[in-house]
């Protein structure tokens, strides 16, 4: 199915920074709840991310990542996901986050 350009304009698709990564013993895969900075417009949000094969939680603070801010909160066990973060999902279900190549401002929109 090919998505129109207006589709896709209304995926929004920021940068943001990782300041908290904690383990999410509920999970029914082994994740990690995060807290992400996507800087003053969007504010802080808060993720579940499947990210434990390839990334540990120390190695993930300040680390800037790409998610997608404007889909419903999703509830998961006690916790409440409010954006997506994005990622290749390798052969054997691990995940490598995406992120930009030079530390950027957080917020800004990928395009």
């Amino acid at each position: 199915m090919e998505l129109s350009w207006e589709d896709f304009e209304k995926t929004e698709m920021r940068v943001g920074t990782i300041i908290q990564a904690e383990d999410f013993p509920e999970a029914r895969k082994p994740a990690y709840q995060l807290t992400i900075d996507f800087g003053p417009e969007i504010g802080i949000r808060k993720s579940s991310a499947q990210i434990t094969k390839r990334y540990r939680k120390e190695d993930l603070i300040n680390r800037q990542i790409v998610a997608v801010v404007n889909f419903p909160k999703k509830q998961i066990g006690k916790f409440m996901s409010e954006c997506l973060v994005l990622g290749a999902v390798g052969a054997e279900g691990d995940v490598i986050l995406l992120s930009p190549d030079f530390k950027i401002e957080n917020g800004l929109r990928i395009a």
